[in-house]
């Protein structure tokens, strides 16, 4: 595994809006080379840090969304043997089926470690996969390295990724997993870092838009009951709804009228607790 010159501090991107606290611990985390596991309630953004990380540093992103069933397998490489059985049998593919190796295909850590340039690395919402899972991957995070064993060779990292992992923490990671990343919250946007969100999306939004949709939706936030409160993402899809919306009228929102409820609340419960409240 070769090492490239190191890059350049992560601070911020176009579309993201960075708080010091966060920028110190993905840059220590790049220096030290250690994944960093980012926890925090859905919409916190942590899906889109990786994306601003690979965006700022000019690295590509590959992204592996864990799946209960995925095998640890299945995230460094497959064996196609079906494929491999079908050319045997019709022989119009033009491979040499004697080869095992042109049926192997790269997963998505198993991309990370054989391309040639260093990338950002997202695995995204860990806590879906089992123990075995998480403790197994991060021992060949750690490697830089695993074995294709249908062809007895050994895959090395050319270069050590740029490592984030998500989770939602619906159930607990392992002392072990956790021992072995950087660790950062993300709590939920308050209202200035909010407005700063607002502003990065929306550069001409007027104050009084501005502050009138940001006090619905924290209002919304707060209605007893609701199973998935709108994140960031709902907000700013709601106000690009709301400029969209030839009729719409400040007014009437400042009343307690919000228009299009179903851009901000996904579930038909939550829907119902939001129209009645």
């Amino acid at each position: 595994m070769k090492s490239e010159n190191r890059p350049a501090k992560f601070r911020g991107a176009s579309q993201y809006v960075l708080d010091e606290e966060l920028a110190k611990i993905v840059n220590i985390s790049i220096a030290l080379e250690m994944p960093l596991l980012l926890k925090g309630e859905p919409g916190t953004g942590k899906t889109m840090l990786a994306h601003a990380i690979a965006e700022s540093l000019k690295m590509p992103l590959i992204v592996l969304n864990v799946k209960s069933s995925m095998k640890l397998i299945d995230a460094l490489y497959q064996y196609d043997t079906l494929t491999r059985l079908n050319d045997s049998r019709f022989g119009d593919s033009g491979r040499d089926v004697s080869n095992i190796e042109e049926y192997i295909k790269m997963g998505k850590i198993g991309q990370a470690f054989t391309t040639d340039k260093r990338v950002v690395l997202l695995i995204d919402e860990i806590d879906k996969a089992d123990t075995d899972f998480q403790d197994d991957m991060l021992d060949i995070l750690d490697q830089m390295q695993f074995d294709i064993i249908e062809v007895d060779k050994t895959v090395t990292a050319k270069n050590r990724p740029v490592i984030v992992i998500t989770s939602n923490a619906k159930k607990d990671l392992s002392d072990p997993f956790l021992g072995r990343c950087n660790f950062h919250h993300i709590a939920f946007p308050d209202h200035d870092m909010m407005h700063k969100i607002i502003k990065v999306h929306f550069p001409d939004l007027k104050n009084d838009l501005t502050a009138a949709c940001m006090e619905t939706f924290y209002k919304l936030r707060e209605i007893r009951g609701v199973e998935k409160k709108p994140a960031t993402r709902e907000l700013i899809n709601w106000i690009r709804a709301l400029q969209a919306d030839a009729d719409f009228q400040l007014k009437s929102l400042k009343e307690g009228d919000v228009p299009y409820l179903g851009v901000l609340f996904k579930k038909s419960s939550d829907l119902q607790l939001a129209a009645g409240r």
